[in-house]
């Protein structure tokens, strides 16, 4: 009877025990939020992101919440009135609240990263760029968040950080594979690079086949256990808006006038007439970006002439400073070959989607669009796109223009490489950009170490487990002593 009771224990433990799966625990998510401001050039946005904490390590869990515009310009057009650049925070500050549960405000990092308009700034008055800052500040400050910083990012640093916002979103870093049960790290060839064009500057960041060989553009990431070299460069004054006005300053000391009369037939804008005061920051110097301020009102009249704008455009850009390096964009700047395939956004894409550019088309066809709308009449555009900007309307054909003249010439991608490039303003739920990488990097979301798949028990079927097997442990020694 003894032995009878044993065996009738053992079997009821090992058909429990034949019931207990492995299996990944699912605990119910804790939700987190991070925001960041990203002050740029022309005007300024909020994103706010949010993801699970039991998955920091993973990659594309991040997911954008709310992308908010904040109304006018950007913070550096507030040099004269600083309070003013805090003020115009607080509509997008509001609206960040009414998505971020109230118990969560407290634990969001709340950051604000200016580019380029703050850093052109910061040349000329040093002072207002810090009252400007301040003024941001005290603001974020006064409302439920904590807080982290407001601070102008170099160009390097935005070029790196919307390279690791591409790559993280598309999971080009790492990826889980459910087959192997483990993490696998895509090929080095599916690395994408980043071509950021913003109102002040451009960035171009990319993995190059070897070695960066200026210390200048180099830039060393550990990723999720793997090493990454790569060149990033930010080119002050290049942006879109900063490019117009230098080409206007161009063709004024081309045709030796202080206004633009004798300047229409190398103008850009398809017939339009546009009267208004520039600000010229940029200047060119010899090899060299330097600041200096002056004011013209100017009237601009265009004749539609692509190649024309081009050739003016190229006078933009010092390409004899390489003399015969292939290495070499322009201005002397080190730029290794291009590799693998780029994603451009920001005003890249955004001219180009104005366009119907952004479906991979052959660069002949590009060619030929941006020649085809240039040449059109204003009453035709004005009537064709009725709801378009009036003041951003006639400046697409010179943009378009640029595009081609900073991708080609500059960047130096070619009829071939041409197809590598992909004009793209979202991966995932989330806009490209620096935001993104920059609250991943200070938020240390992305470790240095390869991730770990956790594996556990389902609380409430282990309880069971043991619960059973308590009671027939005590049922098969009162058996046997019986």
């Amino acid at each position: 009877r003894a032995i009878v009771g044993a065996l009738v224990a053992l079997s009821i433990i090992s058909l429990v025990l034949s019931l207990v799966r492995v299996e990944e625990v699912t605990l119910p998510p804790t939700v987190k939020y991070g925001m960041v401001f990203d002050a740029g050039s022309s005007h300024t946005s909020l994103f706010v992101y949010e993801w699970d904490s039991d998955k920091e390590n993973d990659t594309g869990v991040v997911s954008q919440t709310l992308s908010c515009d904040v109304q006018g310009q950007g913070i550096s057009s507030y040099a004269s009135n600083p309070p003013e650049a805090g003020n115009s925070l607080r509509e997008c500050l509001d609206k960040a609240l009414q998505v971020v549960p109230a118990e969560k405000q407290r634990d969001i990092p709340a950051y604000l990263g200016a580019t380029a308009g703050m850093r052109l700034l910061r040349e000329q008055n040093s002072s207002a760029t810090e009252q400007v800052l301040a003024e941001v500040a005290k603001t974020m400050q006064e409302y439920p968040v904590a807080f982290k910083g407001a601070r102008i990012l170099t160009g390097e640093e935005e070029g790196a950080y919307g390279w690791i916002t591409i790559n993280y979103l598309l999971d080009s870093f790492t990826k889980y594979s459910p087959k192997a049960r483990t993490w696998l790290r895509p090929e080095a060839a599916n690395i994408f690079g980043a071509l950021d064009l913003g109102g002040a500057s451009t960035q171009i960041t990319f993995m190059p086949e070897g070695s960066v060989l200026s210390q200048n553009e180099a830039s060393e990431f550990t990723l999720y256990g793997y090493s990454y070299n790569i060149y990033t460069h930010s080119y002050l004054c290049y942006g879109q808006n900063e490019m117009l006005k230098r080409l206007a300053k161009e063709l004024i000391v081309s045709w030796g006038a202080r206004d633009f009369t004798h300047a229409q037939k190398l103008s850009y804008w398809p017939e339009q007439r546009h009267a208004g005061s520039l600000k010229l920051v940029c200047l060119r110097g010899r090899g060299n970006e330097k600041t200096q301020s002056e004011n013209y009102t100017v009237t601009l009249e265009g004749r539609g002439n692509a190649s024309g704008c081009r050739a003016a455009l190229r006078n933009l850009f010092n390409f004899s400073a390489c003399g015969q390096s292939q290495d070499c964009t322009f201005d002397g700047v080190y730029q290794p070959p291009l590799r693998g395939q780029f994603i451009a956004f920001s005003a890249f894409y955004y001219n180009f989607k104005f366009l119907n550019l952004t479906e991979g088309q052959p660069l002949a066809v590009v060619r030929e669009a941006i020649e085809a709308f240039c040449t059109r009449s204003w009453e035709d555009l004005s009537s064709s796109y009725p709801e378009e900007n009036p003041k951003r309307l006639p400046k697409y054909c010179a943009n378009a223009n640029y595009i081609l003249t900073l991708l080609l010439d500059a960047y130096k991608f070619n009829e071939t490489s041409w197809n590598n490039i992909i004009f793209q303003m979202k991966a995932g739920s989330a806009d490209v950009g620096w935001t993104l990488g920059y609250m991943l990097n200070l938020t240390n979301m992305i470790p240095p170490q390869a991730p770990a798949r956790l594996k556990g028990h389902r609380p409430s079927l282990w309880a069971a487990a043991i619960t059973f097997i308590i009671l027939t442990l005590v049922l098969g020694l009162a058996a046997l002593l019986l």
